[in-house]
């Protein structure tokens, strides 16, 4: 078995699914998703052990509260872990496929995500929305369709609380009668079997985690998992004109709905300046979506059509969509600073990402893009992002470990003409794409990389651009 095939229900417990009272139960890595796994398990009456290849030290306070709870732990590393004689062992997404949980698995051990186990015992609604980019808007977008039903709703998964904490705290979003929107990152379904979406979203699939997998076929793949247990009374929704995403989805029995098209192809799409649901005969105009860039429409489409496929009204939906302000750090507009719009998008963290922003930017005749890009290389090519920059660019500033690779690619394929400059910190990154933009361009933080070369995370990465960007207004501030 590989990392992107779902695992087997062979267990008696696997089978019984709610019933792990007296069930070993093996939780593999200690970050949020995992620790929500094991105390969720013990609540469900099992013995639980924790395993994590960091030290005691590092993580003291909760390893302390875990042990409180009754849960042992074996940390700095996994060795001596008996994962073949436990009834079930629960992988955290950070934990990539290595070699000690394959060997386990060939000799019979029973692996699962997070995930999975969280599904066992929700009882709402279940909406997954996965894709390399643009899920978490997607996922709080249909969380704002859905909250106008009256209905509890829960949004999480990839995107802030796990499901499994979201079960063990008694969400209302989780139980009979409510609607869970949970983002679904690849590393999440990995290994899940019986995780069944009432609506499935998968909205891209580009290169992305390629430092990872083992090629981007076995990404994609693994993406596909979330469609696998849908049968014929659920939906699986994907942009219109996408074969992958339409392929990976027909990997179950769902229903296929194309979004963000023409009909009757599609059941939702972009007509003139609306946005209108042939099926339903709902519409709203184009304007009335305050969010930046041509892709928030499949966005959109996406989660009205999720959220529909589960009961709830589209006549419903227009007052949600006006009032929907985006997530930061998405191709936010940061400031107008002499002519010149500033947006971070810091979560642009993969070479897709930085695409699909700086192609959607709104910009005038004769006006241009300046882009911000690098950090940590994450695996595959950097051509799609120096053909945007063809078509959409004025200027490269490049940053991070991965500003030499980036360099050379814009070098490759762009102009001599075509000014690329290399900055030390984000400030002056920020510095020099200002000094290159003029009025009616956009200076674009779309980084095509991962934070974690010179910054905490992608938000950190963001913080410090919007700073730096406000440094320059008129008395320095907002």
């Amino acid at each position: 078995m590989t990392s992107t095939q779902p695992t087997s229900l062979t267990s008696p417990v696997l089978q019984a699914k709610k019933s792990l009272a007296g069930a070993r139960v093996v939780v593999v890595g200690l970050g949020a998703s995992g620790e929500a796994a094991a105390r969720l398990s013990r609540a469900k009456g099992a013995d639980v052990l924790v395993t994590d290849v960091r030290p005691r030290q590092a993580i003291e306070r909760v390893a302390a509260q875990l042990e409180s709870e009754g849960i042992v732990l074996a940390v700095g590393g996994h060795e001596g872990v008996d994962l073949v004689g436990a009834d079930l062992v629960v992988v955290s997404p950070g934990v990539p496929n290595q070699p000690f949980l394959r060997d386990a698995e060939r000799r019979g051990a029973r692996i699962v995500s997070e995930l999975e186990l969280a599904s066992w015992y929700v009882d709402a609604e279940l909406i997954a929305v996965g894709g390399t980019n643009g899920k978490s808007t997607t996922t709080e977008l249909a969380a704002a369709l859905a909250r106008v039903s009256g209905k509890p709703v829960f949004a999480g998964g990839n995107l802030g609380t796990p499901l499994a904490q979201a079960v063990l705290e008694n969400d209302p979003g989780v139980a009979q009668g409510g609607v869970a929107v949970v983002e679904v990152s690849s590393f999440q379904v990995e290994r899940i079997a019986g995780f069944r979406p009432r609506a499935s979203v998968l909205l891209n699939v580009t290169a992305d985690h390629l430092d990872r997998y083992p090629s981007f076929e076995a990404y994609a793949a693994a993406k596909g998992n979330a469609f696998r247990a849908q049968t014929d009374g659920d939906v699986a929704v994907v942009p219109h004109g996408d074969p992958l995403s339409a392929r990976l989805a027909s990997l179950g029995g769902g229903r296929l709905e194309l979004v963000d098209g023409p009909a009757p192809a599609a059941s939702i799409g972009l007509v003139g300046d609306q946005i209108v649901d042939h099926v339903r005969n709902v519409q709203i105009s184009l304007g009335d979506l305050r969010l930046e860039g041509r892709h928030n429409v499949t966005n959109l489409c996406a989660a009205w059509a999720a959220v529909a496929a589960v009961g709830v009204d589209p006549r419903l939906f227009p007052p949600a969509i006006r009032a929907f302000r985006g997530l930061p750090h998405r191709t936010t507009l940061v400031a107008e600073i002499d002519g010149v719009r500033y947006f971070d998008d810091s979560k642009g963290t993969n070479v897709g990402a930085a695409v699909t922003a700086l192609d959607g930017l709104s910009l005038g005749d004769g006006a241009r893009a300046v882009l911000i890009a690098g950090g940590r290389d994450k695996g595959g090519t950097y051509a799609p992002l120096v053909e945007s920059l063809a078509r959409r660019g004025r200027a490269l500033v490049v940053l991070g470990e991965a500003a030499p690779e980036i360099m050379r690619a814009a070098r490759a394929g762009l102009p001599s003409s075509f000014v690329v400059l290399r900055a030390s910190s984000m400030e002056e990154a920020v510095e020099r794409a200002a000094r290159l933009a003029i009025a009616g361009d956009a200076v674009l933080l779309s980084p095509a990389c991962s934070s974690f070369d010179m910054f905490r995370d992608y938000k950190h990465r963001g913080d410090v651009f919007v700073a730096a960007v406000r440094a320059r207004l008129p008395g320095g501030s907002s």
